[in-house]
């Protein structure tokens, strides 16, 4: 398979390690307030190959043991379960950002992931406005994730007019029971769609208020503001 890009150090985003972040390129969503959006609209080469990924992560294991597959949507790619056998085979640890939408993917995936990101993006009947025409692969994956024994996170970017008060006990619903959420701040500039450029983004007391809102339906509550 082949990527959009790599980064070789991240502190922030594979809970308690360092890693290398590795960009799939595509996504099935088109969410206005993706910052990634170029590797959505604009999946364009050079790219970098599975066999230069694996020769550069190689050459830095000494350094980081932790790999983050994130996009784009990686469980697009339906090569990725032996990609990442490979990285596990290694000796990586490895975590996998996802929507949600392919399941059959992300089953395939597990055995080989220590941690899955996967986000709550708005209430159900908002998704139709990110481009999908049901959730019911979406449903799956929850359902898969809760009663699987992989470590994960649902997680929401708190977009205004996307995440409300009203749409909180919603998305609750939707992951009722499961081990973790986590608020993420969104930050505007460089989105998909220009107006989110300039949308000012909640209070950390506004966002405080809406993890008070999702403690009844999760075991814990993390925010990242």
């Amino acid at each position: 398979m082949n990527f959009s890009g790599i980064q070789k150090t991240s502190l922030i985003d594979f809970p308690d390690r360092i890693a290398t972040i590795l960009f799939t390129p595509g996504c099935n969503l088109r969410c206005p307030f993706c910052h990634n959006w170029r590797l959505v609209l604009e999946p364009k080469g050079p790219f970098l190959s599975e066999e230069n990924a694996l020769r550069i992560l190689k050459s830095r294991k000494k350094f980081v043991d932790s790999i983050v597959i994130t996009g784009g949507e990686p469980t697009m790619q339906s090569d990725i379960p032996t990609f990442l056998m490979k990285l596990k085979k290694m000796g990586f640890a490895i975590k996998m950002d996802t929507n949600g939408f392919f399941p059959d993917v992300l089953k395939k995936c597990l055995p080989f992931l220590d941690y899955v990101a996967m986000d709550i993006k708005t209430c159900p009947e908002q998704y139709v406005q990110l481009g999908a025409k049901d959730i019911k692969k979406f449903l799956r994956t929850i359902k898969i994730l809760k009663q699987g024994s992989t470590n994960y996170e649902f997680r929401s970017t708190v977009v205004p007019s996307f995440v409300d008060e009203k749409c909180i006990p919603k998305m609750g619903e939707l992951i009722k029971g499961a081990k973790r959420f986590v608020f993420q701040q969104f930050v505007p500039g460089d989105t998909m769609d220009k107006s989110f450029d300039s949308v000012k983004p909640y209070s950390s007391g506004t966002i405080t208020h809406f993890a008070d809102l999702m403690k009844v339906y999760v075991d814990e509550i993390m925010l990242r503001i």
